[in-house]
């Protein structure tokens, strides 16, 4: 079954499908497989989506207003130029996920994953990341500004490059910060 807006699709597979341009407008997923599609220019906005696989897939300049991923895997997924106004992530798996420049600023990312996702340029401020695995992640230029850190697995992260001025780290955090600006801390 091809997706169509408001749809409500359930264990579905879809791989290296395309779905650029298209309006995808309130489709709701659960369990569905979308490895390596393309969703270019598409119209997501208000779309939920829950337990399903994104992995490898390209949503350039799409439009997520108001999409919700719950429990989703979007390892690999990159999002250049995409709407990402009132986006909601809830758990789920962003390794190895292209977010740069984008503002996800007051986002509540609590216990993601995003092993070695790339957040360079884009706002984090007031995010909470309470748990977040960012282990390798790439944070060049990230404002993290009143984000919660705390509990978050920052190992490889080289935080110095991050703009962490009130940010809320832990002890772990704080160390990590440290190594990143060059102090031996034993």
């Amino acid at each position: 079954m091809r997706p169509e807006p408001e749809a409500e699709l359930e264990g579905e597979v879809f791989e290296n499908e395309g779905f650029r341009g298209e309006d995808l407008a309130g489709l709701r997923t659960k369990n569905c497989t979308f490895h390596g599609c393309d969703f270019s220019n598409a119209r997501l906005n208000g779309s939920e989506h829950v337990g399903s696989d994104f992995a490898n897939s390209v949503f350039e300049s799409a439009n997520l207003f108001g999409a919700a991923f719950t429990d989703c895997r979007l390892l690999g997924a990159s999002f250049p130029g995409a709407v990402m106004t009132g986006l909601r992530i809830e758990r789920g798996d962003l390794s190895y996920v292209l977010l740069r420049g984008h503002d996800l600023s007051g986002l509540d990312l609590r216990e993601i994953k995003a092993r070695e996702a790339d957040f360079s340029e884009s706002n984090l401020a007031d995010a909470d990341l309470r748990g977040a695995d960012l282990s390798r992640a790439r944070l060049f230029n990230t404002q993290l500004r009143g984000a919660d850190l705390r509990d978050a697995n920052l190992d490889g992260v080289h935080l110095a490059s991050a703009l962490v001025a009130g940010a809320k780290l832990d002890l772990a955090g704080a160390v990590q910060l440290a190594r990143s600006l060059g102090a031996e801390v034993e």
